[in-house]
């Protein structure tokens, strides 16, 4: 692939690690302003279907959804709703900094899930390299845990939910546009999320429970869904201009992203122990990926 088309893939990437915190930055805002988490959820899927819609008619895609796809968006959007719940229920009372650190094992949990699920080739390197990783995700789950309770373990809800939704990814993206299933998603993601938020209203269950927004809540709410859509767009196209392997260690620039609009907006920084732990983390991602690199030349060399 050609230098000229791999630039505006990276700088594409770099768009989506900046502005992917400010969906959990919104996300909190309105958390901290009353909005239910289950509510918080619900607002990401609608607006970023509305959202998409126009974007996927401007660009000449079928809003036909093809059959064999069908049960696989349903699942994709169910652990994208889990996903979604779960961080929003971790950055609620916890620093974004911290919860997106943890939710960063997903990589790993991903690379064992492919071995399970698809029997790709994971050697002993990859393995011990997760399993430091996972370490240091403990480094920043023990102090968080102390600070905050056992709701510090929501993002691992994350990283387990959002590993599942890539791998169901990678099963359809060979035979659908991934800007009509980020649409078809989003659709799917606000069916399941209205029953839930119908049947709780006036229940008193203090994460589901809908309540009437006012002032800036509506903004709040509102960018959830907005940041969702736009970061989504920004590496879906990053993806097309240059490979995965390629744009994969940009994606840790997010934590800094998220460090700094955490402090900017929350005055959140994290400690020294969740510094080391987003070091190990960060660190044991790089080698994996690397890792995977070598292992895609030998499957691709002559």
């Amino acid at each position: 692939m050609r230098d000229d088309r791999i630039l505006p893939g990276i700088v594409l990437m770099l768009l989506f690690c900046l502005l992917a915190p400010l969906l959990d930055v919104s996300a909190k805002l309105a958390a901290l302003g009353g909005i239910p988490v289950g509510q918080i959820t619900t607002a990401r899927f609608a607006v970023q279907g509305v959202l998409m819609l126009p974007v996927t008619l401007v660009m000449g895609l079928s809003l036909a959804l093809h059959r064999r796809a069908l049960g696989f968006i349903l699942l994709r959007a169910a652990f994208l709703v889990f996903s979604t719940f779960s961080f929003v229920s971790g950055i609620a009372v916890m620093p974004v900094a911290d919860a997106l650190a943890i939710a960063f094992v997903e990589p790993f949990i991903l690379l064992l899930l492919g071995r399970v699920i698809f029997g790709d080739q994971v050697g002993p390197r990859r393995i011990i390299a997760s399993a430091v990783g996972f370490a240091g995700a403990l480094l920043v789950i023990q102090p968080s845990v102390a600070a905050f309770g056992w709701v510090a373990l929501w993002p691992l809800g994350t990283a387990f939910g959002f590993a599942f939704y890539m791998l169901i990814t990678r099963s359809i993206s060979a035979y659908m546009h991934p800007v009509a299933m980020q649409l078809h998603t989003s659709w799917t993601g606000l069916l399941l999320c209205l029953p839930v938020m119908f049947l709780a209203e006036g229940s008193g269950i203090a994460a589901l429970d809908p309540v009437w927004p006012s002032g800036y809540l509506w903004l709040w709410l509102f960018g959830v869904g907005f940041w969702a859509a736009v970061s989504h767009i920004c590496m879906t196209y990053a993806l097309k201009f240059a490979p995965s392997a390629t744009l994969a260690p940009l994606h840790y620039v997010e934590i800094v992203a998220a460090v700094g609009l955490g402090y900017a907006v929350f005055s959140d920084f994290p400690n020294a122990l969740t510094w080391a732990g987003i070091a190990v983390i960060a660190s044991s991602g790089l080698y994996v990926i690397h890792r995977e690199r070598l292992a895609a030349r030998v499957r691709t060399a002559p």
